[in-house]
């Protein structure tokens, strides 16, 4: 990969010390960009950070040949300054948690809507600029727009969408979603990216302005920019320690502290989960891929189980005897199925998902038995009620997010 100069590329990750964004530094490496990462390494996401980030260690798996600037989109220096001789913008940085979103609004507006538009200011300033033009602008989705995926009606014989579920209906334990001619209990069908957003918690609808707002800018100023929606990825480096992460990096680190994952409603919730590499390999096609300027893509796997069977399979691989708890309170914000039509990137991307599910939950496993000398020792594991997922909960509870 080079410049018409005989340069390669310079490559900026926003939020790019993280799970995501250091396994795209590796993958941009290995096919010869340049990488630079503007990461504030959050204590909530990087636990080797004090609370009042003086202690800037970066993560010990970011290689030594990205370059990494320690620092917040919300600085306008720091974002001009990463921004200098780039030619590729990718954008990851943000606060991530449906649950927590609904209680620290400010801080998701802030970090996902003004980090966002400090960053677009910064790109329209490059612009101006003589010769210095930016060849693509890639912005991180979420599946969290869609809400409930798209349903099928056994009764009706029709496709449906759904408002969603009642906080009556919730409070009757009545999980699942119900058609609202008939009534019937709706099954799941493939959701692609036409279904008109239901945005469920404030995460979702920072999320979903962040993705526009970048459209929005691609297509005001001419910058070819692109937005992949992310399913439920995993894999190595996820956060262990941050409840408000990924669902199996969470039941992992429970499993790992010799807790009992809690699950809400009754576990059979589905979710299409997507391995870090399969993400990777798409965010790469989304960069290099001509000709798909201005659209939006799903990143997913299309296989799916539900969330208690996640739980036992990571229970499994990780060879811990302990089976979930199915808690049967729910979770304000949570959609109750929503899994992936992957058919446009497959056509427009050239998108493949290679990694069976199977396959990355063993990967996952052998990271995670590396990771486990550094959690608490056995005869000096807390209660369960002092776990990290517990405390979340605690919070949601507290603010009358779950029942």
């Amino acid at each position: 990969m080079s410049t018409g100069n005989g340069h390669a590329p310079r490559v900026l990750i926003t939020g790019g010390a993280g799970f995501l964004g250091s396994h795209l530094a590796d993958r941009l490496l290995n096919a010869g960009y340049q990488v630079r990462l503007l990461d504030n390494l959050d204590p909530q996401v990087h636990p080797q950070m004090d609370a009042t980030f003086q202690d800037r260690r970066p993560p010990a798996y970011l290689s030594p040949e990205s370059e990494l600037r320690v620092g917040s989109v919300l600085d306008e220096r720091a974002v001009a300054q990463a921004l200098e001789g780039v030619t590729v913008v990718v954008h990851f940085a943000a606060v991530v948690g449906v649950g927590q979103s609904h209680y620290q609004i400010a801080r998701y507006s802030q970090v996902n809507l003004q980090g966002t538009a400090v960053l677009l200011e910064g790109l329209l300033q490059r612009q101006r600029q003589p010769g210095s033009g930016l060849s693509r602008l890639l912005v991180a989705g979420s599946m969290s727009v869609y809400g409930e995926g798209r349903y099928w009606c056994p009764g009706c014989g029709v496709s449906r969408t759904s408002a969603g579920r009642s906080l009556a209906q919730l409070r009757r334990k009545q999980w699942e979603v119900l058609c609202g001619a008939c009534g019937a209990e709706l099954e799941p069908q493939p959701t692609d990216e036409s279904k008109p957003p239901q945005l469920g918690s404030m995460y979702a609808l920072t999320k979903h302005a962040q993705e526009q707002m970048c459209l929005l800018f691609g297509r005001t100023y001419g910058v070819p920019t692109v937005a992949l929606r992310f399913f439920n990825a995993y894999g190595p480096r996820q956060a262990l320690t941050n409840p408000y992460t990924g669902v199996a990096a969470v039941f992992a680190g429970e499993l790992l502290a010799g807790r009992r994952p809690q699950v809400f409603e009754d576990g059979r919730q589905r979710r299409d989960l997507v391995s870090v590499h399969d993400v990777t390999t798409a965010c790469q096609a989304a960069i290099e891929r001509a000709g798909i300027e201005g659209e939006t893509f799903n990143i997913a796997s299309g296989e799916t189980l539900t969330v208690a069977e996640l739980a036992e399979e990571l229970a499994r691989a990780l060879d811990v005897p302990l089976q979930p708890f199915i808690t049967r309170h729910f979770r304000q914000g949570d959609a109750r199925h929503c899994i992936a039509d992957i058919s446009a990137a497959r056509a427009r991307l050239g998108f493949a998902p290679r990694v069976r599910l199977a396959d990355g939950m063993r990967e996952l496993a052998t990271w995670l038995s590396q990771q486990s000398p550094r959690l608490p020792d056995p005869a000096r594991r807390p209660p369960a009620a002092s776990g990290a997922q517990a405390r979340a909960i605690q919070e949601l509870r507290g603010f009358g997010l779950t029942g």
